[in-house]
This record gives C-alpha cells, sequence and structure tokens, in this order.
C-alpha cells in the first residue's frame, strides 16, 4: 500500500550530509545543471507528477536556460530516489527551472504547470499515486508567491466551470532543492521511449502565453 499521508519530523528518514552528485551540464542543451547561474537568471521549482516528463514540458520552452530534476518540500536530507518512493521523507519530485525573465515570465511558466497536469487529485497524478507526485509550487520570493498563489485562485474558477474539484496544489516558500541521481536528468531525452504519466484536464489557465515561445 502506497503510503498518502506525509511523516512527521520524527518518521522521516535522516537522510545523509553528502549532495547527490549530478553532471555538469545539461544532456539536451549543454547549459550548467548547477549554479551559481548568470544574475540575470531566475529559478521557478514545480511540482506537477513524475518528474521525467514534467522536466521535458519545460526544457521546450524558449527562454528556460537549464531545467534539472530533484525532490523538495519535504523533511530528509539528500535523499535517494528509493527514500522518495517510500513516502518516509515528505519531498514530492519536482523539475527546477533556470529562465531568462526577459525572453519568458514567470506567469508564462506557471500557465504551462497548471495545464500539463491535474492540480485536483491530492498525493496523485493519474495513475501514479503517493506522496512524491503530489502537485506543488515552490517559490522563492515573494512575487513568485504572489504570483503563483493569484493564478491558483484564477485557474480553480476556470476548472470549477469545467466540472472539476479543488485544486489541492500546494503553494509554499522553497526551503532546499535536492538533486536527484543522474540517470534521472533529462530522462526523456536519454529514453525517448521512455514513461511519460502526465496528463492535463484540458482547461486552460487564463495567464497568457505565446505559443510561438514554445520550442518544435
Amino acid at each position: 500500500m502506497r503510503k498518502l499521508s506525509l511523516p512527521t519530523r520524527d518518521e522521516a528518514l535522516p537522510g545523509r550530509d553528502t549532495p547527490m552528485p549530478v553532471p555538469e551540464h545539461h544532456f539536451v542543451n549543454g547549459a550548467p545543471l548547477r549554479g551559481p547561474f548568470d544574475d540575470r537568471l531566475k529559478q521557478a521549482v514545480f511540482a506537477l507528477g513524475c518528474f521525467w516528463g514534467a522536466e521535458r514540458c519545460f526544457w521546450q520552452i524558449d527562454g528556460v536556460v537549464s531545467t534539472s530534476v530533484g525532490y523538495a518540500g519535504g523533511i530528509t536530507v539528500n535523499p535517494s530516489y528509493q527514500e522518495v518512493c517510500s513516502g518516509n521523507t515528505g519531498h514530492t519530485e519536482v523539475v527546477q527551472v533556470v529562465f531568462d525573465p526577459a525572453q519568458v515570465s514567470y506567469p508564462e511558466l506557471l500557465k504551462v504547470f497548471w495545464e500539463s497536469h491535474n492540480p485536483t487529485q491530492g498525493m496523485r497524478q493519474g495513475n501514479d499515486i503517493g506522496t512524491q507526485y503530489r502537485s506543488a509550487v515552490f517559490t522563492v520570493d515573494d512575487t513568485q508567491q504572489a504570483e503563483a498563489r493569484r493564478s491558483l485562485q484564477e485557474y480553480q474558477t476556470e476548472l470549477s466551470t469545467a466540472g472539476h474539484g479543488t485544486i489541492s496544489t500546494e503553494v509554499l516558500p522553497l526551503d532546499t532543492y535536492y538533486y536527484a541521481e543522474e540517470y534521472h536528468q533529462q530522462y526523456l531525452a536519454k529514453n525517448p521511449g521512455g514513461y511519460c504519466g502526465l496528463g492535463g484536464t484540458g482547461v486552460s489557465c487564463p495567464i497568457g502565453v505565446d505559443l510561438d515561445k514554445m520550442s518544435a
């Protein structure tokens, strides 16, 4: 039975002191995978189900400089994939998006986030069930927090009109982003036939995005 409740601090696995080693460069575009990044760039962190397909959604957007996958929102320090899947870390699978705000805005990224998954499903995304698949937006500053909460309210209105339920997405300040293992990074570029369980509701989010900014 997959765990559907978050662990307490006493229940959570301790993790380890050593960060997860990851490649120096992005497999798709050669950009740095770790910071520090150029001062003009911003970062965003989203959880929308299995991070393999989620990462691909964002690396295809013009203005996104780099992406990586990892874990956030929980307690365990430097967790492994197996630990996250146990439900005993409190983390969810996330994508870190490094973007140039002169080319793509944070609200435009939020639109991709909302439309690429079903944010009403709680501790699951489609057939993927567990605390590590819950929907979340982890914000890096007050502006992102306000924009994320505003977009949630706007999208809830659209979902309710279309007959969907209540959004369960967490909107929280980012504590720590932990990189996932090397083989998870840009997984669907390395394995084009790999699993992608993402599926949206078909309801448009009322935040404008220029479709020309989506790369072929």
